[in-house]
């Protein structure tokens, strides 16, 4: 019998020690597991971290190098970046099945055990020794770090209930009880946010990291815990609640840095693969590519903007929610006009404002303007570094000798026309408005090329917003749409609170 041809149905069928010593298994430590997956998945050139997007030449590499180096890991890096999740997915690197005594609480290789119970349970019943197996699934433990968490929580206590049950002294190893970390031999265990943790209890790992033995209330164990570590941390000067000690940062070998999304198609497959659509009419609501790239633009501003906290960061949550409030707000349309299908519209950014405003930390002058109006303003300036990408700048063609192409519709506001465009009209009222502008189709047919005709409207309304952003018409946002006039008789005419409108322009 080959041990390493044993199939996880055929493992799970030996039962004791004596079958499993017969079956030539050999004890390996986790960080070898590891490693040795890590190569076959190499050779067979798989991809070993499904679905992590953009890290393929970055930070994936550094952490194979990480894992075939045997290293202790620390993922460093802004918020939603993806680190708790490249943790989750090692344990797929990690063998199927590993054997365990039946009953340990340090999950004791039933060749190599650690634990005093394992010990005397094998001394006692010899290859009768019972064992069972442990799914690569469980073999993960994660805590987030918190100023609450105790050194009773990670390495263990002394538990004077069991003392007392058992009628044993507390000089007796066996009053332990074991934290999480014990508890976690032979797994992966993560520690979130590491800075979190105090600084007395990140002494705590020293000697786990290093030599590793533990010490609890007295009791020094030498304890050869094989444990993977992983740790997560944003940038220590991100909080001031805390940062690593410089001497456990010195014991984790590799610090990995990560990074968000450096392009917009990735940024876009991010979303898509992350949103919950799932029970949405999604057939029914047809998004164009210019709005995906919309929605990632806008965390790209907020990533740039400087009433957004740099240091903070701007997760890729942020535009995985406006996705979803974005094909909501459509859904919401097709339902209030008993539609059957419909193309979401620019105007419908202004119901992924909530999905905004949770997400960005703003600085003291962010504060002052109010999560809203920012949120509103990122919106303006993604719609602005896209407009160039399909039409030509407005501040360039009005000084152009061959013509400037949006004079038509321009001058027809210009005769005092408003066009007010709300979220709920049906599509039917949607395009008449439009076309109701004069000029307005032929910019888009004459500037955009191979434009599907079901694009069409989004695309003029797309013009209007351009226009809008580079101040060749006045934009107002109103409780249920978007008016658009033009700007200079809004100066002369501004009604009620509309002086917040230019205020946008100087964000």
């Amino acid at each position: 019998m080959n041990y390493q041809n044993l199939t996880g149905k055929e493992l799970t069928q030996i039962k004791t020690l004596g079958q499993l010593k017969a079956s030539g298994y050999q004890p390996k430590s986790i960080k070898e597991e590891l490693r040795d997956n890590l190569i076959l998945k190499i050779k067979r050139k798989e991809n070993v971290f499904e679905g992590i997007w953009g890290y393929e030449d970055t930070v994936i590499p550094d952490i194979e190098r990480a894992i075939l180096s045997r290293h202790n890991i620390n993922l460093l890096g802004l918020r939603g970046q993806a680190k708790t999740r490249i943790a989750r997915m090692m344990t797929q690197l990690l063998d199927e099945y590993v054997p365990v005594v039946f009953g340990s609480e340090l999950n004791d290789d039933p060749l190599a055990p650690l634990s005093t119970f394992a010990k005397e349970k094998i001394e006692e019943k010899g290859d009768e020794t019972p064992i069972i197996w442990w799914h690569r699934d469980d073999r993960y433990t994660e805590k987030l770090a918190t100023p609450d968490v105790s050194v009773a929580d990670l390495i263990g206590d002394v538990d004077p209930i069991k003392a007392a049950t058992l009628k044993l002294s507390y000089n007796d190893e066996r009053v332990i009880h074991y934290g999480l970390v014990p508890r976690s031999n032979r797994s992966i265990f993560v520690i979130n946010e590491l800075p979190d943790l105090q600084a007395r209890i990140q002494v705590a790992l020293f000697n786990i990291l290093q030599e590793g033995d533990i010490q609890i209330r007295g009791f020094k164990l030498r304890l050869p815990l094989d444990i993977q570590f992983v740790f997560t941390a944003n940038p220590e000067d991100y909080t001031n609640r805390g940062s690593i000690v410089t001497p456990l940062k010195d014991r984790i070998e590799s610090q990995i840095i990560t990074h968000y999304p450096k392009s917009i198609e990735i940024g876009k497959r991010i979303t898509a693969q992350e949103a919950n659509v799932k029970g949405k009419p999604v057939d029914k609501i047809f998004i164009p590519e210019l709005m995906k790239d919309l929605i990632e633009q806008i965390a790209i501003e907020a990533r740039h903007s400087e009433y957004v906290d740099e240091k903070s960061g701007v997760s890729a949550r942020l535009t995985i929610s406006a996705y979803e409030n974005l094909v909501s707000a459509a859904e919401r349309r097709l339902y209030l006009n008993g539609e059957e299908s419909t193309v979401v519209r620019i105007a419908d950014l202004i119901g992924v404002i909530p999905a905004i405003t949770g997400k960005v930390e703003l600085v003291y002058e962010g504060e002052q303007e109010g999560a809203g109006l920012v949120a509103y303003n990122l919106i303006g300036k993604a719609i602005r570094s896209q407009f160039v990408n399909y039409f030509p700048s407005p501040e360039e063609k009005k000084k152009a000798k061959e013509g400037n192409p949006y004079v038509i519709p321009l001058a027809w506001f210009g005769e005092g026309n408003v066009l007010d465009l709300e979220a709920s009209q049906s599509d039917k009222e949607y395009k008449s408005l439009l076309h109701a502008v004069p000029g307005l189709e032929e910019v888009v047919t004459q500037l955009v090329s191979k434009i599907p005709e079901k694009e069409k409207e989004f695309f003029m309304e797309f013009a209007l917003h351009g226009l809008a952003e580079y101040s060749q018409l006045s934009k107002r946002m109103l409780d249920t749409g978007l008016q658009f006039k033009d700007l200079f008789s809004s100066m002369f005419d501004m009604g009620p609170g509309d002086e917040d409108d230019f205020e946008e322009d100087d964000l």
